[in-house]
């Protein structure tokens, strides 16, 4: 049987390429016979950059910008020459301003002006598009310290996080737009959350960031500022941080949209560079997986993407997941036949001590069921 594995990262634990590796490792000790390809995926979030760079080659440059509390971090950007002519660049904000850069001890501060730094640098190469994968942040700016490393100004610190943004009424953005000028911006989101309100970047990852219930509520309304400094106070200019994905990495989709990005499915990106639809169609059996499978993996997650490829050639999918909090209907619906959890073969404390070895005993269960010639 031809096996395609495919997984996402396992967050905190096992990036998507150890995840492949160890569920290839575990399956081919029940059925030997079967042909096995890897192919680790990701949405806008960590990863995303290592497996274009993988998928795409081209030429990695790494630079040194600021972290999300000011200690100096490398992001990788992998400039590929595009189909059309000219160069693309992509670039992942969670190299610069994700969550496990820093503690979370200070949610009020941090900044993406790493982010912000890691354009300047990517402009450098002078390419015709660039493409920022987003998700996995640790910051709730809204993108202000992206704007202020491009060359914006305001009557606030606009690198100092949410904490600085209080009081802000203007911001200047000309000189930010000169400086992208005929360049195509796209942005890889992870998440659909808007900027703003019940469901927006505060109030939906804000405890995960660090933020108690009084900061959630502080950053939502300092947003809504900073968006009344950046759009203006009218409905119609105010509408852009309404758009899905404005809520992306604390914000940064609305940064990167008001500089007229085109936001677009993080996984779709990926998908699409690595060819996914072609391995699919030479499977027999499509293996995907990450570290939590839940209703939110539905969410522009990798997971779901790599199911949809599958319905579509009439593949089966299965799911391999540290955790998995979904319920058969919902399973199926997200085009899923079964998924296996490693916290139920070994409970969660073993699983997170040593993940790579506990997924590939699952795996190696698994294979005893989906695989002929185990």
């Amino acid at each position: 049987m031809r096996v395609l594995v495919a997984p996402d990262k396992f967050a905190g634990t096992l990036s998507a390429a150890q995840a492949a590796s160890a569920i290839a490792d575990g399956w081919a000790r029940q059925a030997p016979a079967d042909v096995l390809t890897c192919l680790p995926v990701a949405d806008g979030g960590p990863g995303f950059s290592g497996v274009l760079a993988d998928a795409l080659g081209g030429q990695v440059e790494t630079v040194t910008v600021r972290g999300p509390l000011g200690t100096p971090v490398p992001v990788d950007l992998v400039a590929t020459e595009s189909a059309g002519g000219g160069v693309t660049v992509h670039l992942e904000s969670a190299q610069a301003c994700g969550h496990d850069l820093e503690p979370r001890a200070e949610p009020m501060r941090a900044s993406t002006s790493g982010v912000g730094q890691a354009l300047v640098a990517a402009l450098a190469l002078r390419p015709r598009r660039i493409v920022v994968g987003l998700g996995g942040s640790v910051t709730s700016d809204g993108g202000a310290g992206l704007l202020a490393a491009l060359g914006a100004t305001a009557d606030v610190d606009l690198t100092e996080g949410p904490e600085g943004l209080d009081g802000v009424t203007r911001v200047d953005l000309t000189a930010v737009r000169a400086q992208l000028a005929g360049v195509d911006l796209v942005a890889a989101i992870d998440v659909r959350a808007p900027l703003l309100g019940m469901f927006g970047a505060a109030r939906t990852f804000g405890p995960q960031k660090g933020l108690d219930d009084e900061q959630i509520w502080r950053v939502d309304r300092v947003l809504d500022g900073f968006v009344d400094a950046v759009c203006g106070t009218a409905p119609s200019q105010r509408r852009i941080a309404e758009i899905e994905g404005a809520g992306a990495a604390g914000g940064l989709g609305f940064a990167l949209a008001v500089l007229g990005a085109e936001l677009v499915p993080g996984t779709q990106v990926v998908l699409d560079a690595i060819g996914i639809d072609a391995h699919i169609a030479a499977a027999d059996l499509v293996v995907t997986g990450e570290g939590a499978y839940d209703i939110s993996s539905r969410s522009g997650k990798a997971v779901f993407g790599v199911a949809e490829a599958a319905a579509r050639h009439a593949r089966p999918c299965i799911v391999l997941a540290g955790r998995v909090d979904v319920g058969a209907r919902e399973m199926r619906a997200m085009g899923v036949e079964s998924a296996y959890a490693v916290v139920d073969l070994a409970g969660e404390a073993a699983a997170l001590a040593d993940p790579a070895t506990h997924l590939a005993a699952l795996a190696e269960r698994v294979a005893r069921t989906w695989s002929p010639s185990a």
